[in-house]
Parts: structure tokens; sequence; C-alpha cells
């Protein structure tokens, strides 16, 4: 997979545009902080890295080609900036970052739940994750289906998932996600995903608790009991 990776980069320009950039970054700036310690997972040439910090975050660039870092050091001089192994762990440690920037990126993932699960543990109990991903409903599904279905679907082509509002939001609630939203955008062609890392740990508050009028009471009926 690296090796596909660097090919398509190195014969990409220095500093290209992402696609639907400036939708993208404001979307990404509304949901960042200043001060929080943002992913961009899938960062290429680090546009959105610049551009958060630049808003006052403290991002983390990750990608699994060294020629899309190389670019990404250009136009974000100084970032923290990661080579993640293709088939392993991130480079981050447990819980180290408040939010995930996951755009256009998994629909080129083999192992999404590897990748899902790797996002949650580096995202703190409470941080978010944000995701864009083509968006394939019931409409947009026929007109491909009729306009240009070998094309969409080139079994050599980038893209190996294709996701709808439900599938999406039913693959992150599977993954101990919580608060999952999903809508669609730009005239229904994407979606955009938005959910919480909870706790895995979840304590129902007991049905009297102690200290309670109803609690000393039962207590004391129980001091009493005979045999």
């Amino acid at each position: 997979m690296r090796a596909f990776y660097e090919d398509a980069w190195a014969a990409a320009p220095a500093d290209p545009e992402p696609w639907a950039w400036a939708w993208r970054r404001g979307l990404l700036l509304a949901e960042a902080r200043p001060g929080e310690r943002v992913l961009d997972l899938g960062c290429g040439a680090g546009r959105f890295v610049a551009a958060l910090r630049a808003a006052g975050a403290e991002p983390v660039g990750v990608e699994v080609a060294e020629a899309a870092l190389e670019r990404a050091r250009a136009v974000a001089p100084g970032a923290d900036l990661r080579l993640a192994p293709p088939d392993g762990p991130l480079p981050l440690a447990d819980g180290e970052v408040d939010v995930v920037w996951c755009s256009e990126v998994l629909e080129h993932v083999a192992d999404t739940a590897g990748l899902l699960s790797e996002v949650r543990r580096v995202l703190r109990t409470g941080g978010r994750l944000l995701v864009t991903t083509p968006a394939h409903g019931r409409l947009r599904a026929a007109a491909i289906a009729l306009a240009r279905f070998e094309r969409h679907f080139d079994p050599l082509g980038g893209h190996l998932r294709f996701y709808t509002r439900r599938s999406l939001a039913t693959t992150l609630e599977t993954f101990a996600f919580d608060d999952v939203q999903v809508r669609t955008a730009r005239r229904g062609s994407v979606l955009v995903g938005r959910a919480v890392r909870g706790s895995l740990i979840r304590r129902s508050p007991p049905a009297t608790p102690p200290g309670s009028r109803r609690w000393r009471r039962a207590a004391g009926d129980r001091g009493r009991a005979r045999p």
C-alpha cells in the first residue's frame, strides 16, 4: 500500500489544493478550538495542518507516504508530522488528541476496523471525531449506475468503501462512539459524520442511593430481621 501512495504523491504538485478546500477548511475550523490537540489523519501536503496552526490549534499530521510529508513540511514548517506504518498502529499515545479530522480518508481504507479502533485509542474520553466521505444514497447510487458505473467502481481505483448515511452511522456506533450524527452536504454528494469518544465503562446509579431515607429504612428493616 505504501508504494501505491508514494508513487501517487511523487507525481503530485508540490502543494495541491485539496478537493472542496474552502468548504472543508471551514468545517474543520468550526469544530477545532484554539489550544486543542487535533490529529489530521491522512494530512497529505499539509494544508489543513497549516490552517489549524493559524487558528491556534495544535495539529499533528499523520500520513503513510513520506512523499506527502515532504510536501507538508514545506507547507507547514516546524509542524508535528509523523509517518504511520501502512498496517500498524498510529504513531500517537493513548488519549493524546482532542479531535480527529478524518476527511476523504475512510473510503480509501481496507481495514476500517483497525483504523477506527486506532482513532478511538488516540482520542481522549470526550474527544470528537469529524469525518467526511463520499455519499452513496439511493438517488446518487442510481445516477452513478446509469451514467458512470464502471468508472466510479473501477477495481483499480483508490476508493475501496462506499457509505450511506445509515452505514456510516452504524459503523461509528459499532466502535462505541457516542452522539453519532451523520448528514449530507454539497447537494447530497458528501457525508459529514461527527461522533464523541465515550467511556466504555458506564455505571448505572443504584436504585436506592446509600444514605437516602429509603436506604436507611431498608437497612434498619434488615437489621431487625429475624431468621
